[in-house]
């Protein structure tokens, strides 16, 4: 048993006041952002959060498929008139996760939309700027070995990527623009 002198609650209390810098630099340090390079992405603007903005996606686009998941990819309307939208990064891409009453019980759902948040915050910078993108697993992520759930996401970013570059050349009318 640790004694109360020795907890993590009590050295947080004793510790000395830190200044800003320092501070920062903790929080850093404590969450894990700097090494995984996400410091700079927030997990509020990769998200998709708004119906209307999964009904844009689902109008602008057609399902794709992939061997554990379905997924669409449109690109972002920038015309968003909400001041909350000021806040947030233009650019940034973000993600939609649906996991229906069809994939099982509440706790069977949540966790896979768990698995499917931490593969897609590791590798959210393979996704490009201005896009939005709607996933929907199917049962088998549950039970998947991580690592090929982090193989299949990044595989979807990368060919969103690469459509979002073959229709960017397309409507510049150039191509290997």
């Amino acid at each position: 048993m640790i004694s109360p002198s020795q907890s993590p609650l009590s050295k947080l209390l004793s510790a000395q006041p830190v200044d800003g810098s320092a501070r920062a630099e903790a929080a850093t340090r404590d969450t894990g952002l700097r090494e995984t390079g996400l410091s700079e992405t927030k997990p509020r603007e990769t998200r998709l959060r708004k119906h209307a903005d999964y009904q844009r996606v689902y109008k602008a686009t057609r399902k794709q498929f992939s061997p554990s998941m379905t997924w669409f990819l449109a690109p972002r309307v920038e015309s968003d008139p909400e001041p909350s939208s000021a806040q947030e990064s233009p650019t940034s891409p973000r993600v939609g996760l649906t996991a229906g009453k069809v994939l099982g019980k509440a706790h069977e759902r949540n966790r896979i939309k768990r698995r499917m948040r931490e593969a897609v915050r590791k590798h959210i910078l393979a996704l490009p700027d201005g896009v939005d993108l709607i996933l929907h697993p199917k049962r088998s992520v549950m039970t998947m070995d991580f690592g090929k759930l982090e193989a299949e996401v990044l595989r979807i970013f990368r060919q969103a990527a690469a459509q979002t570059r073959g229709t960017q050349e397309r409507s510049s009318g150039r191509p290997g623009a």
